[in-house]
């Protein structure tokens, strides 16, 4: 049985389209964008909005453990 090949994603800096997930920079498409990408997180031009809570997490405290909640829908 083979594997199905990465899908092409948008890399979230520049937004173009290719086969990122695969490479050296996954999600990003080059080093480059992943470097602009950690300069924004560090001047604090990305960051999370609030602090994370436990009512976050109530809709999947049922959920088993297993390897398939690391692996995309569809696989």
């Amino acid at each position: 049985m083979s594997e199905k090949p990465l899908p092409d994603v948008k890399c979230p800096k520049c937004q173009k389209r290719g086969p990122w997930l695969a490479g050296k920079y996954g999600p990003f498409c080059s080093n480059r964008c992943r470097l602009l990408d950690l300069g924004q997180w560090l001047d604090e031009e990305h960051k999370v909005s609030e602090p994370l809570k436990p009512e976050h997490f109530k809709d999947y405290e049922e959920l088993p453990p297993g390897e398939y909640l690391d692996k995309p829908e569809g696989t």
